[in-house]
Protein backbone atom coordinates (compact mmCIF):
# COMPACT_ATOMS: atom_id res chain seq x y z
CA UNK A 1 0.00 0.00 0.00
CA UNK A 2 1.09 3.46 -1.06
CA UNK A 3 1.53 6.45 1.49
CA UNK A 4 -0.69 8.03 -0.76
CA UNK A 5 -3.54 5.24 -0.49
CA UNK A 6 -2.47 4.91 3.63
CA UNK A 7 -3.24 8.77 3.75
CA UNK A 8 -6.91 8.31 1.62
CA UNK A 9 -7.78 5.81 4.09
CA UNK A 10 -6.79 7.89 7.26
CA UNK A 11 -8.69 11.14 5.68
CA UNK A 12 -11.95 9.09 5.22
CA UNK A 13 -12.69 8.68 9.35
CA UNK A 14 -13.20 11.91 11.70
CA UNK A 15 -12.21 12.52 14.85
CA UNK A 16 -9.84 9.66 15.43
CA UNK A 17 -8.08 12.17 18.59
CA UNK A 18 -9.91 10.27 21.39
CA UNK A 19 -9.20 6.66 19.84
CA UNK A 20 -6.73 4.27 20.76
CA UNK A 21 -3.64 3.59 18.88
CA UNK A 22 -5.28 0.35 17.96
CA UNK A 23 -8.98 1.76 17.04
CA UNK A 24 -7.15 4.24 15.07
CA UNK A 25 -5.76 1.33 12.95
CA UNK A 26 -8.81 -0.29 12.73
CA UNK A 27 -11.30 1.93 12.06
CA UNK A 28 -8.94 3.29 8.80
CA UNK A 29 -8.58 -0.87 7.85
CA UNK A 30 -4.96 -0.17 8.19
CA UNK A 31 -4.32 -2.56 11.08
CA UNK A 32 -2.66 -5.53 8.64
CA UNK A 33 -0.80 -2.93 6.54
CA UNK A 34 1.03 -1.88 10.38
CA UNK A 35 1.56 -5.14 11.48
CA UNK A 36 3.24 -5.98 7.98
CA UNK A 37 4.92 -2.73 7.90
CA UNK A 38 6.42 -3.39 11.68
CA UNK A 39 7.76 -6.30 10.96
CA UNK A 40 8.96 -5.35 7.61
CA UNK A 41 9.49 -1.65 7.37
CA UNK A 42 10.05 0.41 10.45
CA UNK A 43 9.64 3.58 8.50
CA UNK A 44 6.89 2.90 6.96
CA UNK A 45 5.23 1.39 10.27
CA UNK A 46 6.50 5.04 11.89
CA UNK A 47 4.57 7.17 8.87
CA UNK A 48 1.53 5.17 9.56
CA UNK A 49 1.09 6.43 13.08
CA UNK A 50 2.32 9.69 12.32
CA UNK A 51 -0.55 9.96 9.91
CA UNK A 52 -2.44 8.67 12.63
CA UNK A 53 -1.83 11.48 14.86
CA UNK A 54 0.47 9.47 17.34
CA UNK A 55 2.57 11.30 19.80
CA UNK A 56 6.10 10.98 19.36
CA UNK A 57 7.35 9.27 22.39
CA UNK A 58 4.74 6.74 21.74
CA UNK A 59 5.31 6.17 18.56
CA UNK A 60 8.92 5.79 19.67
CA UNK A 61 7.26 2.93 22.32
CA UNK A 62 5.40 1.39 19.71
CA UNK A 63 8.37 0.50 17.63
CA UNK A 64 10.70 -0.54 20.27
CA UNK A 65 7.81 -2.80 21.78
CA UNK A 66 7.28 -4.18 18.07
CA UNK A 67 3.64 -3.30 18.62
CA UNK A 68 2.99 -5.25 21.23
CA UNK A 69 1.62 -2.28 23.44
CA UNK A 70 -0.50 0.41 21.20
CA UNK A 71 -3.17 1.11 22.81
Amino acid sequence: MTQKEIENKISLVENIGGMTVNERLYVCGLDKEFEKALKNDKLKAERILELLKVDKLSIELILKNNGRKHN
